[in-house]
């Protein structure tokens, strides 16, 4: 059970960005809500990337296979998603400014004008 932990905790970090998400009458709070979506994917692929007693990726000292060693590439994986969830967070929320200033309001029920 312990080892499904991390993924059932990605799994319902998920469920409540998504149900902020829905339920939001706001944009900035959707866009909150879609950075906590966001980081269930990090919670996911450190899930992923997780060795009992792994260490440290540098063989320098070490003879290959004398210990387990976490998987870099899940590390740099999780870097880049922090770094793409910062800047797609900071366009919308620079999208949300300019709805702001053009209509007057963050209220997605009342921009009529961008109903099609």
């Amino acid at each position: 059970m312990m080892s499904m932990f991390p993924y059932l905790i990605a799994a319902w970090v998920f469920l409540v960005g998504c149900y902020g998400l829905v339920t939001s009458r706001n944009l900035i709070h959707a866009v909150g809500c879609l950075a906590v979506c966001q980081s269930a994917t990090y919670v996911l692929l450190l899930a992923v990337g997780y060795r009992d007693g792994g260490t440290a990726p540098v063989f320098s000292d070490l003879k290959p296979g004398s210990r387990p060693v976490v998987d870099p590439v899940v590390q740099a994986l999780a870097l880049t998603d922090v770094v793409v969830g910062a800047t797609v967070t900071a366009v919308l929320l620079a999208l949300v400014l300019q709805i702001s200033k053009l209509h007057g309001t963050v209220d997605p029920d009342e921009l009529s004008e961008l109903r099609g």
